[in-house]
């Protein structure tokens, strides 16, 4: 059974940084790619940033020079690092892990973690 836990979110004001982490456990033979999604009041789920296998990072153009996903090597954890946080930030932001097994896809998701980005 996989299990997705962040940790890390929290109130900070707009200008602050702040550092999620996924901690990743279970039986996993490969992973394609992990995530990081957000969701704000009244919106639908939007992708955050994600990095593959292969180390190639994508981000939202909103997030573009201020947020930094990684992993480390054992994909044991994945991280979001986000600075210059804005209001428009806040969020539950969730992590996401997306593999293949015998061809057929997979979604997992965290339970989530509250950033709230004062003005």
């Amino acid at each position: 059974q996989v299990q997705l836990v962040e940790s890390g979110g929290g109130l900070v004001q707009a200008g602050g940084s702040l550092r999620l982490s996924c901690t990743v456990s279970g039986s996993i033979f490969s992973i394609d790619a992990m995530g990081w999604y957000r969701q704000a009041p009244g919106k639908q789920r939007e992708l955050v940033a994600t990095i593959t296998s292969g180390g190639m990072t994508n981000y939202a153009d909103s997030v573009k020079g201020r947020f930094t996903i990684s992993r480390d090597n054992a994909w044991n954890t994945v991280y979001l690092q986000m600075n210059s946080l804005k209001p428009e930030d806040t969020a539950v932001y969730y992590c996401n892990l997306h593999l293949k097994l015998l061809g057929v896809p997979y979604d997992y998701w965290g339970q989530g973690t509250q950033v709230t980005v004062s003005s």
